[in-house]
């Protein structure tokens, strides 16, 4: 159901773009410190950490097919509020998470409560945005995600050694706890289904749980994903051989500060111009920032870095999104979102294993980010010839 709102800064909007925001914070501070409380604080070896990272992205997986399949039918409302609460408890339960398999378990649960929330979330906010506005909105509600993935690592990376584990995750559950009740305070309008769509959700087949119309760009954003991955997985190590530390948690705020600053301009350059005008400069944004990563040698060139990282990464996620809600029907947008970000947790959560792996082959972190940076240009090339813009469809 639309909500009449021809206002984009509405209630609506605003409240579950901030939930949106606390929920990906708390995602993004847990995935960079992780690793390094399953071997420093409960002895691990490495390949059992990176399984505990991993983890999480098969929970949040399973959770996006499911729920992305039944979301209009359990309702938008219920699935937010009961997900907020399986999402707080879950978050909790780091607490007990006493030996890396119980670590593993939680995670795991975590993982799920994430993609649950989350799916609903990205439902719920088409909702709120006037259809004229859809690339604006969507980018300033994808502001709230490319946020939480800047501000999250950098707020693990320094309270770790400073606080420990254990506070993060009382912080986590604290700010998990006030989602929770907006969540359950927050109006919510579910969808009114047809007898076609309720049999079609209720249908076991591939298009139940996936919306094929939006593969493609659920295929870019997972090779885009992986590049990323390569920043979340290995920056720590990668500043702390460089000995730049301190630099390599202020590379998130960079990121920050330049997505906020673009966010609404690329928005209505979506609106106004059409996706593929802030699309390809996204994935040459993405391959300059890798690449100077790569060969970077002081704090001034990794915070360049992070700012073209921002530019390419940050602008793909939204707009991403964006395309995919111009390619279905209102009745399938829970699917098809859901579709398009397991395509984008995917490459974030197999890119870590698949270049940990090429390491070994290639040698160093430099020669992973100049990997990565070729990515966006096969993906560039990819897009140019099998995507061919559309209207929107309104049925």
């Amino acid at each position: 159901m639309k909500i009449k709102e021809e206002k984009l800064f509405n209630k609506g909007f605003i409240t579950i773009t901030i939930i949106n925001f606390v929920v990906f914070l708390v995602y993004y501070c847990f995935v960079v410190i992780t690793a390094k409380y399953a071997t420093q604080s409960l002895g691990s070896t490495t390949a059992q950490a990176g399984f505990a990272v991993g983890i999480y992205i098969i929970g949040t997986l399973l959770a996006r097919l499911y729920i992305g399949k039944k979301l209009e039918l359990f309702g938008r409302r219920a699935v937010l509020r009961y997900g907020a609460l399986f999402y707080l408890i879950t978050t909790a339960a780091y607490l007990i998470s006493t030996n890396i398999f119980i670590l593993d378990g939680v995670r795991f649960l975590n993982g799920f409560g994430y993609g649950a929330v989350s799916t609903a979330a990205n439902a719920i906010v088409t909702a709120y945005i006037p259809e004229a506005k859809y690339g604006e909105g969507i980018n300033y509600y994808g502001l709230s995600t490319s946020l939480a993935a800047a501000i999250g690592p950098f707020i693990g990376l320094l309270l770790l050694p400073m606080v420990g584990f254990k506070a993060i995750i009382l912080l986590a559950v604290i700010l998990a706890f006030v989602t929770m009740l907006a969540c359950f305070k927050f109006e919510v309008s579910n969808i009114e289904l047809t007898e076609e769509h309720r049999a079609r959700i209720n249908t076991f087949s591939l298009e139940s749980f996936v919306e094929l119309k939006v593969l493609f760009i659920a295929g870019i954003a997972f090779l885009i994903g992986i590049a990323y991955s390569s920043v979340l997985g290995f920056l720590s190590i990668y500043a702390d051989q460089l000995h730049l530390v301190t630099a390599g948690a202020f590379f998130f705020v960079v990121y920050a500060l330049v997505v906020t600053l673009t966010r609404p301009m690329s928005g209505k350059i979506f609106d106004k111009h059409g996706e593929n005008s802030v699309m390809y400069p996204s994935f040459i944004c993405l391959t300059i920032g890798l690449i100077i990563l790569a060969f970077t040698g002081n704090a001034v060139v990794l915070l360049i870095a992070g700012a073209f990282v921002g530019l390419g990464y940050g602008t793909f996620m939204a707009n991403g999104q964006a395309v995919t809600l111009k390619l279905v029907e209102k009745a399938r947008i829970g699917v098809a979102l859901s579709t398009y970000f397991i395509g984008l947790d995917l490459g974030l959560g197999v890119g870590p294993y698949l270049l940990g792996a090429i390491k070994g082959i290639l040698g160093t972190y430099q020669h992973i980010y100049i990997f990565c940076a070729i990515i966006p240009l096969v993906v560039a090339i990819l897009y140019m010839i099998f995507y061919h813009p559309k209207k929107s469809v309104d049925a």
